[in-house]
Formats: structure tokens, C-alpha cells, sequence
């Protein structure tokens, strides 16, 4: 058995805040038997406190103020960068889509250890903090299906899992930052989201007016409603659809979930009775109100382990997997982070195990030219059991490729599902005449469009944290 720490940083529209996690990984398969490594314990060890995520102005985050913020928790935590296996810095929420996040990411590097995910998709977000709350445990382990709405201050990010597999996910601009206010009831802020609502609901509301309590309530109540039609309780109408946030996926499921939860800072004002609805400056508060509605009531609204945390906590825990036991690499290659993946559909892959790789090679050569040049890692099912002639054939086929799509020396990365990624990679190794590093991994699941970060091996080479990410910024 072996000790990993895992570091969690989630700079939010509203908050920002760290966690650092312990994981163990043991080999559980039998003696004789082909290595099985799994985590089998997972514990925080230190979560920082809850700060407001510092800004420059309304389109850049102060990224000084948030390195300050990590150096000093990181010393709280008596914790340095260079004990750091794993985990991931996300940028969520409006924050996303401020004008320097990248800037932000860069400044963090020094706290990141060697193999840290930096992502900040919808898509994802709405998936960590499913794991981060317990959503996605509560449906496995009670075979059900379960959404899980992140509700943070610029976005609220659904995830629907289904015996514990993520069957859908999308982004809404709802949250409880975009309506703010001073002491006197004056609007000093109104996101573009929020004036959606306002004008479907016939809401006359401007920045600096004084809202007064119906219009508040009025706005929180036409966000709920919307919400409502992410867990099927509603028809979606055209305001679910004009709220969706940009870079996340269509979320079109119409099926009522057995359960919800509810995650992020405004998950805490739906399952506390909050007497000051003012107490925040936002419309959080009236918003967590309005989700204790009848619509809700009529679906198993669970409380979750984690609510404002849920984010931070998946991104320290849950960000990043491992790969297969039967897996090949041959060269100096980790870390490598930010690899586009090329998804072989099924005519290509089939194609490769007959030994014809010319649609294969077209693929490449175009995903090539789309991507700057950048090396793919090309994802494939695979076969549980391979022919010899399917696997040479297969090899060949994926070599001919690298030659003719990839710059020399360039990597030839392989990802699959099914368990063959050793027979396949030494079928490789022993046929390719160029110099090129060859890496191939199994029990790895990634879509087209997806990026992939790569660790370290661990447990003495068995395995590689491998981190899928739907897209690295949203918007």
C-alpha cells in the first residue's frame, strides 16, 4: 500500500479555497493474478478557510492576491509543492471567463507540484462537485439516480448520475452573485443572466435603484423555476435554453431524478431557513428560499456531505484516476499535461485491427492541422481479447500513422478501455524503426474534444494518474 497527497484550489465567482487530501493505492488483485491498483481510502488532511476570491476590477482576478492567498495556506498546512502527487487547480463560475484566468493558472504553478490538473469546463466542474458532494456515491450505492445542482455565485452546474455513471451534465448562468446590493437596497450589479429573468418575468429592475423585497423575490423565483426545469420538473422553455452557459454541453435529459442535491455557497441558504434575506448583499439567500418550493418538494431532496465545498473537495479527490495495471511506456515522458485526444470511432478502429490505416492517417493529418500541430493521444475502445493478427495489425497501422502525421520524435500516445494496453504497446515497441517515445494505457475513457494530463508513474511503475478534462476553459 501506498500514501499520495492531493491538493484541491477552486477560485470561484464568489470564493475561493483549498484542500489537501490523502489517498491510498493498493494492489487488491490476488497473488498469480494481473495487477489490479485501485484507491481504497480517501481523507482530508487540511481545508483552508472560505475567502471572497480577490479581484482587480469586474474583468480581472487580482492574480497576486490569489498566490498569496495558496503560499500562506499551503504554510498553514505545513505542506510544500514538492509533496504534491496530484489534484487540480480549477477556475470556476463567471471567473472562467475573466480576462486573465490563465494568468491566474500560471502564477499557481509553483504550488502544483508535478502533476496537477488546471481546468476550468462546466462540464467538469458540474462532475467534481457531483463527486465532491456525494451524489454520485449516494446512486451507486443505492442503485438510483441522483442529480447534483452546484450552485455557486455566477453559475450552477448539474450533474445526473445513474448507479453512480455521470449520464448528463450542462451549465446554467443562475447563481447568487448576480443580483448584488448595498446597505440601502441599491443595485450595484446585474449579470446579463439575471436580466434575462428579470425581463421574462416582467421584473423592472436596473443598477443603481433601489430594489425593494418583491422584486427580489420575483428574480430568485424565476431562477428557481429554471432550475426546476434541470431535474425535469419543469418543460424547458426558451430561457433554460438562452441560460446556458457558454462552452458547457446541451443539456437536454427530461427525466426526474430519485433524488437531488443541492452543493455550492447558495446550497447552504436552501437547506437553512436564512430570517436575513439581506444578509449577504446578493440574491443567494432569497434564492435558496425560492428552491424550497413545491416543485422540489416533490423529488428526495437529499443533504449532502459537502456544500460549499463540494467543489474543492472533488477537485482534491476526485479530478484524476488511474490507469490500467497492463500498461507500457517507454521513454522520459511524464509529466505531460494539456494532450488533445483523438477519438477513433468505430469504422477507424475497426479498419486498424484489418491492417488498413489510411483513414486513420487522414484523421490525424487533419486533427494535426486543426490543432496547431499539437500530439494527439488517440483513444480507442479496444478488444477484451485481441487476436495476435488484430493486435500486429493494429500496431503497424498506428505506427504508419505516427510516421506520416506526427513531427519525428514526437510521442505516440495510446489510451483505451478494454484491458490490452501492454500486448498492444509491446507490438509497437518491437515493430517501430524511428526514435519516439510510446506510451499506452488502459482503463482510460475520453471523448473527442477532451484534453488528458499524465503523472508520474506510481506504485513502483504499475500504474499513471491520468486526468480527463472536458475542456480546459469554458466560454
Amino acid at each position: 500500500m501506498a500514501d499520495y497527497l492531493s491538493v484541491g484550489i477552486d477560485i470561484g465567482t464568489s470564493t475561493t479555497q483549498l484542500v489537501f487530501s490523502s489517498f491510498e493505492m493498493e494492489n487488491t488483485a490476488a497473488y498469480f493474478s494481473v495487477p489490479k491498483v485501485s484507491v481504497v481510502n480517501k481523507q482530508i488532511v487540511y481545508m483552508s478557510p472560505i475567502y471572497d476570491t480577490p479581484m482587480r476590477d469586474t474583468q480581472n482576478i487580482d492574480a497576486a492576491e490569489v498566490e498569496r492567498i495558496v503560499a500562506a495556506e499551503y504554510a498553514k498546512a505545513g505542506r510544500t509543492a514538492g509533496e504534491v502527487d496530484t489534484g487540480a487547480v480549477i477556475i470556476t463560475g463567471e471567473t472562467a471567463r475573466k480576462d486573465n484566468a490563465s494568468q491566474v493558472l500560471e502564477a499557481l504553478s509553483g504550488y502544483a507540484g508535478d502533476f496537477v490538473v488546471a481546468t476550468a469546463g462546466p462540464d467538469l466542474e458540474a462532475i467534481i462537485a457531483g463527486k465532491g458532494s456525494g451524489a454520485c456515491e449516494y446512486s451507486s450505492r443505492y442503485m438510483c439516480t441522483v442529480m447534483n445542482i452546484d450552485i455557486g455565485g455566477g453559475t450552477s452546474n448539474a450533474a445526473f448520475f445513474d448507479n453512480g455513471e455521470t449520464v448528463a451534465c450542462g451549465s446554467l448562468d443562475i447563481g447568487g452573485r448576480l443580483v448584488t446590493y448595498n446597505s440601502d437596497g441599491v443595485i450595484g450589479h446585474i449579470s446579463d443572466g439575471a436580466r434575462k429573468v428579470a425581463v421574462r418575468y416582467g421584473i423592472d429592475v436596473a443598477v443603481g435603484r433601489r430594489a425593494d423585497d418583491s422584486q427580489l423575490v420575483g428574480m430568485a423565483e424565476g431562477m428557481a423555476k429554471v432550475l426546476e426545469q434541470f431535474a425535469g420538473l419543469r418543460a424547458k422553455d426558451a430561457l433554460f435554453y438562452d441560460l446556458q452557459t457558454p462552452g458547457g454541453s446541451v443539456f437536454d435529459l427530461q427525466q426526474k431524478p430519485d433524488a437531488v442535491f443541492f452543493s455550492g455557497g447558495v446550497a447552504d441558504c436552501v437547506y437553512n431557513d436564512i430570517q436575513d434575506k439581506k444578509r449577504y448583499g446578493d440574491i443567494g439567500v432569497y434564492l435558496g428560499a425560492a428552491l424550497r418550493s413545491d416543485a422540489f418538494a416533490a423529488v428526495n431532496v437529499a443533504r449532502p456531505a459537502q456544500t460549499i465545498r463540494a467543489t474543492v473537495v472533488g477537485a482534491g479527490s476526485y479530478t484524476v484516476s488511474v490507469s490500467g495495471s497492463t500498461v507500457l511506456y517507454a521513454g522520459d515522458v511524464f509529466p505531460m499535461k494539456n494532450v488533445p485526444v483523438l477519438k477513433l470511432d468505430e469504422h477507424i478502429e475497426q479498419a486498424i485491427y484489418r491492417g488498413n490505416s489510411a483513414p486513420l492517417k487522414d484523421r490525424a493529418k487533419w486533427f494535426v492541422g486543426q490543432n496547431d500541430g499539437s500530439v494527439p493521444a488517440f483513444a480507442i475502445k479496444g478488444r477484451q481479447d485481441p487476436s495476435y493478427n488484430e493486435l500486429t495489425s493494429a500496431a503497424v497501422c498506428l505506427i504508419d500513422c505516427a510516421d506520416a502525421a506526427l513531427p519525428d520524435g514526437a510521442p505516440l500516445i495510446v489510451t483505451m478501455q478494454a484491458d490490452m494496453a501492454k500486448a498492444l504497446g509491446q507490438a509497437i515497441k518491437t515493430r517501430m524503426d524511428r526514435p519516439r517515445s510510446i506510451i499506452c494505457l488502459d482503463g482510460v475513457e475520453a471523448g473527442d474534444s477532451d484534453y488528458m494530463d499524465f503523472g508520474h508513474p506510481l506504485m513502483e511503475g504499475l500504474v499513471v494518474p491520468v486526468g480527463v478534462k472536458t475542456l480546459i476553459f469554458g466560454g
